[in-house]
């Protein structure tokens, strides 16, 4: 049985037919705030219950229970705020009790119904969700460069964001009918920002010998400098997927959301959304949403251990390696061989290899999946 939403219910914050029509026309004559691409997906991410049990952007006691407590003000776990940053300039003709459009690329997306306005602390929050205030972090100077009011409020969508990878694009009631029609009762979630090496492929067919089926889910949008960018990683793993997984035994969707590198935090993030989408059980790496040495290579396991009552199994399946004298991946509790003929995969010296334009080892990456990177003349951001 696919896991139960969070919170019990999935969120639905779209609109059809007369009621639609109605709200679209009324939107052109309400106040408008214009909004960035983060901030777009977010709602299209409330709407369509990713977020559930969110219905629109956080209040401020959520706020405050989230980023001190890793729990909304029910006590549900949550650990990731969820808020729509606005400019003091924006709101001069905006009131708490108003309707406002929400405007990306010059068109209306949706309408919030302003329920507070409130201040925040960027360097209070960067302390509780990054456990540093440095602008070294990426996640950390994303902050800093957010508008000092917060807007909290439900949301309702007027349109969907047209999406280049629509054919992959799933949401949360789509995947729990695809699950079932596959007669997948436990799935793991695999959650990825990068193409695939030999490494992403040993942890997600060790997981599949323990559950009915994988939730391949890799994280499109904002990212930091030298990740995959959006193409590379869609074709790469279709390429590897084609050829190597059984076709019944996975389902592949892309998600627009932003990368935070929050480390722990961000791992119980990204479990609470792939609860969402009908996951029994995440697949955790052991440096999860990290980003340079700003957590314990551990850190992203330990955090569980506080939220008994999430309603998703993580899996940790420890890093792969190259074997030389097994011939095959392995990891530190199967390889009895020493740290000598173990060959680490490194993202980096991928990279390295791949802007040389040379192929790395087969032993490291999939032959396929090397194709589709070097078919791109800058495969990264």
């Amino acid at each position: 049985m696919v896991s139960k939403p969070h919170g019990g219910r999935l969120i639905d914050r779209t609109r059809v037919g007369k009621s639609l029509e109605r709200l679209i026309e009324e939107s052109k004559s309400m106040p408008k705030i214009n909004i960035n691409d983060s901030r777009a997906y977010d709602i299209l991410n409330i709407a369509y219950g990713v977020y559930s049990p969110l219905e629109g952007f956080l209040s401020y006691n959520d706020y405050e229970s989230v980023i001190k407590n890793m729990r909304l003000e029910n006590d549900l776990p949550w650990t990731i705020p969820i808020i729509l940053d606005v400019d003091e300039n924006d709101l001069k003709d905006i009131k708490e009790g108003d309707e406002v459009s929400l405007v990306y690329n010059n068109e209306i997306l949706a309408v919030i119904r302003v329920e507070e306005i409130y201040s925040w602390d960027k360097k209070e929050y960067a302390y509780y969700i990054y456990k540093t205030t440095s602008r070294e972090h990426p996640g950390v100077n994303k902050v800093y460069d957010m508008k000092n009011k917060l807007l909290a409020g439900p949301i309702t969508l007027l349109k969907n964001i047209k999406e280049p990878y629509e054919t992959v694009r799933l949401f949360p009631k789509d995947t729990r009918v695809l699950f079932d029609h596959l007669n997948i009762k436990s799935v793991a979630a695999f959650q990825t920002r990068n193409a695939p090496h030999l490494g992403h492929e040993y942890v997600m067919k060790a997981a599949l010998t323990f559950v009915d089926g994988l939730f391949i889910n890799p994280l499109l949008g904002w990212k930091k400098k030298g990740d995959f960018i959006d193409d590379v990683i869609v074709n790469s793993y279709r390429a590897l997927l084609t050829n190597y997984f059984p076709k019944d035994s996975y389902v592949f969707s892309i998600l627009r959301m932003e990368m935070k590198y929050a480390g722990p935090k961000e791992a119980i993030h990204h479990a609470i959304v792939r609860k969402n989408f009908g996951a029994t059980h995440i697949i955790v790496g052991r440096d999860h949403a990290g980003v340079g040495n700003y957590y314990g290579p551990y850190d992203s396991w330990k955090i569980f251990e506080e939220f008994p009552d999430l309603g998703i199994m993580p899996l940790f399946i420890r890093e792969a390696f190259y074997c030389k004298k097994c011939n095959a991946m392995a990891n530190e509790k199967i390889c009895p061989h020493s740290e000598n003929d173990r060959v680490r995969i490194s993202g980096t010296q991928i990279r390295n290899s791949i802007i040389k334009g040379e192929r790395p080892p087969e032993y490291i990456m999939r032959p396929e999946v090397i194709d589709v990177i070097l078919s791109y003349k800058n495969p990264f951001y």
